[in-house]
């Protein structure tokens, strides 16, 4: 009897001990409370390099353990308004304070992207091609959008392998794209042909996105897919130099690819490395930038 009451003791003991060593996670501050999707959330507490995943309400969240008292988070994409939950072995603690999302409110509500990410996934190691790509939309909130338009100057590919810099597209004054459905954001990868315009004057190509504001306007490189160089992929960045006029909005990005003629399909032939943060009216030209050299920024 004696013996059977000393193991349990001990036992129980035993697993206070180990709590006590591993408690659960707990939040004791978020900073800041609020900010649109891909916002970095520093998350205070205790046991934070225990915890196995981050979630803004139901949507799982990038994140990286500093400390075990200190834990970095990216606001997911299509993130709302909800409590932070932190996930370990030990169970689920919660924020005392919801999340406030808040995106930029010149982005339109369909727009899937409100805000620039890397992919924290990484392109399959096969992958041997990339490509860049924008987004040019109207936005019917602003008056006289009709007469919207981005016009495209350059548009660069670069990738590092092996910390040396190549270029795999370099066009000018040329794009290729088709107009895709809006609502809901790309709902269908059918497409209708992208009416182009050219501007003499800055070598430029004109999209004319006021005349079919219900579509989204999506272009790429006008030269065709590139091979990755052989050796370590460090990354990526595009470079689009543009001219966006009242009414109009701008992204560009890029995807990985399986290989230079892979056509696009279900069986996951591309793969996004990520999206710039959207560019706005400007009376001068500027430069639309993505990266995703570095991984997600932490």
């Amino acid at each position: 009897m004696l013996k059977s009451l000393f193991l349990c003791f001990f036992l129980a003991s035993t697993a206070a001990s180990a709590a006590g060593q591993n408690p659960l996670p707990a939040i004791s501050q978020i900073s800041p409370t609020s900010g649109p999707e891909g916002t970095r959330v520093q998350i205070s507490g205790r046991s934070l390099d225990t915890v196995t995943s981050v979630l803004f309400g139901t949507s799982p969240a990038a994140f990286q353990a500093i400390s075990s008292e200190k834990l970095i988070a990216l606001v997911p994409h299509r993130a709302v308004t909800s409590a932070i939950t932190l996930v370990s072995a030990l169970g689920r603690s919660t924020s005392a304070l919801p999340f406030v999302v808040s995106n930029d409110p010149r982005v339109p509500e369909e727009v899937s992207f409100k805000a620039g990410y890397v992919n924290p996934v990484t392109p399959p190691p096969e992958f041997s091609s990339a490509l860049l790509w924008g987004i040019a939309i109207a936005d019917t909130r602003v008056p006289g959008y009709q007469s919207a338009e981005v016009k495209i100057a350059r548009a660069l590919l670069t990738c590092r392998v092996d910390a040396k810099d190549y270029v795999l597209n370099d066009d000018s004054g040329r794009i290729r794209g088709g107009l895709y459905r809006r609502n809901p954001w790309f709902g269908t990868d059918r497409h209708e042909p992208m009416p182009l315009a050219t501007d003499p004057l800055n070598h430029a190509v004109v999209l004319h996105v006021g005349q079919v504001p219900s579509l989204v306007w999506h272009f790429w490189s006008a030269s065709p897919r590139a091979t990755l160089p052989p050796g370590h992929l460090q990354g990526c960045t595009v470079k689009v130099r543009a001219w966006i006029s009242p009414g109009a909005l701008l992204q560009v990005g890029m995807d990985y690819w399986r290989d230079p003629l892979v056509s696009y399909g279900a069986g996951g032939n591309n793969h996004e490395a990520g999206a710039s943060n959207w560019y706005f009216p400007s009376p001068g030209w500027q430069e639309a930038t993505f990266t995703d050299l570095g991984g997600v920024q932490f």
